[in-house]
């Protein structure tokens, strides 16, 4: 369950995709040598936890441990920090290396069917995609140009927006072969905003951090480059 050079973002996609509450994994932290970041699953986020090897022992914010089986142990029985909901997090489920795609956009094809048995070919047109993202975003109005926080998710080329977390039918879906752009917005007072660009519309929407946006657009980017992509060899194919 150590996955080497795994990005934030992609072991956010991985755990929210394939994990459930309490899966787990480790990864290299990019600010600095020796440093790794836990990233755990719970009540549908992850949450990443620094972890430093100091080269005799790993610490882990207060706590001290000589291996990574015992900080899992102890993980395992002692809730780690609850997150801003509430909600408190164990070590229940590792989520092992071998079952992440080379590429970590690609369907998760391999996974799906190691866990309900069919075989791989069974399950390409239903695999769910990694390129997944959900959170809270503070969204501009159409009309009367006031802020409100909104729960939005990121599920293959839709982009859906709810009232809240706990609600069930949203607001309004977003269709991304739509959208002609994702960009940095610096119009706003408000900082950390960017825009999705619409024929009718543009939506503007701020995140609670610069890297929290900047994941946004990067994976929003990410996906539109795909959508384009997928048009031109359709358009290819029928011109041959």
């Amino acid at each position: 369950w150590y996955h080497d050079n795994l990005t934030r973002h992609a072991a956010e996609a991985l755990l929210l995709s394939n994990g459930r509450d309490g899966s787990y994994l480790l990864r290299k932290s990019n600010e600095r040598e020796g440093l790794y970041s836990l990233s755990v699953r719970g009540k549908d986020s992850v949450k990443h936890f620094h972890v430093e090897h100091t080269g005799t022992s790993l610490k882990f914010g207060f706590n001290e441990f000589s291996s990574l089986k015992e900080l899992v142990m102890h993980f395992a029985n002692q809730p780690l920090i609850g997150s801003e909901t509430g909600t408190l997090i164990v070590l229940k489920h590792p989520y092992p290396r071998q079952v992440e795609e080379p590429s970590i956009y690609e369907s998760v094809r391999v996974h799906t069917a190691m866990q309900t048995g069919r075989t791989e070919s069974d399950l390409v047109p239903n695999a769910p995609s990694l390129g997944t993202k959900e959170g809270y975003l503070i969204k501009q109005g159409k009309i009367v140009k006031n802020w409100k926080t909104r729960w939005f998710t990121l599920h293959r080329n839709e982009l859906k927006y709810f009232k809240d977390q706990t609600a069930t039918e949203p607001i309004r879906a977003l269709d991304l072969t739509e959208c002609s752009a994702v960009q940095f917005d610096y119009s706003q007072e408000r900082v950390n905003c960017f825009c999705l660009v619409f024929p009718l519309r543009t939506y503007y929407l701020c995140a609670k951090t610069g890297i929290e946006a900047d994941e946004w657009i990067k994976i929003l980017r990410w996906k539109l480059s795909q959508i384009r992509k997928q048009l031109e060899e359709r358009n290819t194919t029928v011109s041959s």
